[in-house]
């Protein structure tokens, strides 16, 4: 990594869109794109009021004359710079993903985006015409899939250890909406969450949701090809979806099960991976991100942990501080940003691209089409329906 920045003469120039200086996410990717040198942040959209951007640009300690006011104004001003940006990464509300992300590859920027990518399928499909029509980087930050230990995950599936994959089971539990914050004083986060328009088609599918989708389908290797979801508010009255649970069927002939929410009380960002093979089974919980769980068929049951030094270099390297040490969602996603970045630089000096395995577009149009699929399943009381990318 050290030699291809340096090949390249220069960190990356990135622009914020979104993530003030109020704003734990802007924290998280400011902090990660800057995490190993790859990146600098030198411009920025950080309100949808034109006045408080620039005022929170300059807090920031972005110069004034990058400090934007909107991302149209972003994209026409940098464009035509001798220092433009080489990529913006978007952290701003959901309903806004498409525009910001479609704004930028039009302008031709590499993209960071959170997720969900788009509100509908049809974006999504969109948003991958345009970044392969303009050979663009497009990186999702589904952080929870690169963690050492959940690609460590995904190589045991690849290499065969677990034999042929029967069963994945994947589920995210969260506290944050086990009361009616709607029913409480309003501020601009709580009046797009809970605006169905603006959310999503299934609020807990957009916040957490397709974090679970995603990280059980990169572990195993395997789309999922069909689902039979039920999907509810789980409180009395509330109007947008907290509650989803799925039985899936998975391209590689495997079987699993899904179910995220964030209505259960007391639950504090519970993720659990378990995926079971006709030779053994892996175990993986956010709690203890640094381990892994092995049980092999008749064999004792084993703990791999972040920084074994019989691990593959390119794992030990996602891992930041020596083992025992704990590190966690920063460094995840400096990893992203680190590949992403990686990427970047190889296509501008020419060379053969990443194989690094980033969340790209393409997984985040299986997930528009997961998550589309799991609401029409529910409609239809449960029937099994086909998840069309």
């Amino acid at each position: 990594m050290t030699r291809l920045r340096e090949e390249f003469g220069r960190p990356l120039r990135l622009a914020c869109i979104g993530g003030g200086p109020e704003s734990w996410i802007g924290h998280m990717h400011r902090g990660a794109a800057e995490f190993d040198g790859m990146f600098r942040v030198v411009a920025g959209v950080f309100s949808s009021d034109p006045e408080r951007s620039r005022s929170k640009g300059r807090q920031l300690g972005i110069a004034a004359d990058r400090a934007y006011g909107s991302v149209a104004e972003l994209c026409a001003a940098e464009r035509g710079r001798a220092d433009a940006i080489d990529a913006v990464a978007i952290m701003t509300p959901n309903d806004t993903h498409y525009s910001a992300s479609a704004a930028a590859l039009d302008a031709g920027f590499d993209v960071v985006c959170d997720k969900p990518i788009t509100i509908t399928l049809a974006e999504a499909q969109d948003l991958a015409r345009r970044i392969e029509a303009g050979n663009r980087v497009y990186c999702i930050t589904h952080a929870y899939a690169a963690y050492a230990m959940t690609r460590y995950a995904r190589s045991v599936v690849l290499d065969g250890t677990l034999g042929r994959l029967r069963l994945v089971q994947v589920e995210y539990i969260q506290s944050g909406l086990a009361t009616k914050l709607e029913d409480g004083p309003r501020n601009n986060r709580i009046n797009w969450l809970f605006d169905p328009q603006r959310s999503g088609l299934a609020l807990v599918m957009s916040s957490i949701g397709c974090h679970a989708q995603h990280l059980a389908c990169f572990a195993a290797d395997s789309k999922v090809s069909e689902v039979s979801a039920d999907t509810a508010a789980l409180l009395p009255g509330r109007e947008v979806i907290d509650y989803v649970s799925a039985n899936l069927r998975f391209a590689n002939g495997a079987r699993g099960t899904f179910t995220v929410t964030q209505a259960a009380a007391g639950g504090e960002n519970d993720i659990r991976l378990r995926i079971y093979g006709d030779k053994g089974m892996l175990d993986w919980n956010h709690r203890e991100a640094s381990y892994i769980r092995l049980a092999m068929q008749g064999e004792p049951v084993r703990i791999v942990t972040r920084g074994d030094t019989f691990l593959p270099p390119e794992l030990v390297a996602l891992g930041r501080t020596p083992r025992g040490h704990p590190e966690g969602l920063r460094e995840a996603f400096a990893n992203l940003y680190r590949e992403a970045g990686e990427d970047i630089i190889l296509r501008n000096l020419g060379k053969p691209r990443s194989t690094m395995p980033y969340p790209r577009i393409a997984d985040g149009v299986h997930t528009m089409a997961f998550i589309e699929a799991c609401v029409a399943s529910s409609a239809g009381n449960g029937q099994w329906t086909k998840v069309l990318a």
